[in-house]
């Protein structure tokens, strides 16, 4: 019998990873590891369960809205669901 692999989701280029969340609103800061902007689609994955996408509607640097960001950049951007540190950001 054929060897059967789980079918997975393509996960797109690495981007960077979440460094800190802020819970209270909702913001997730991210390290990227290449350029992002406004209206790109985004993957967070991590731990056992968390695997959503999400459109960049919004973005912070140093608390003032940018519409791109650069590789080395930590960006402040609102999270539709709960991440945690190192936690993987694809582009999708």
């Amino acid at each position: 019998m054929a060897n059967v692999k789980p079918k997975t989701k393509k996960e797109g280029k690495l981007i960077g990873k979440i460094t800190h969340y802020f819970s209270n609103i909702e913001v997730g800061v991210i390290k990227l590891s290449a350029p992002l902007k406004l209206g790109d689609e985004i993957r967070i994955v991590g731990g056992e369960s968390t695997d959503f996408n999400q459109k960049v509607d919004s973005m912070q640097v140093d608390h003032k809205e940018v519409k791109s960001a650069k590789k080395g950049d930590s960006v402040g951007l609102k999270v539709s669901e709960k991440v945690r540190e190192d936690y993987k950001v694809y582009k999708a």
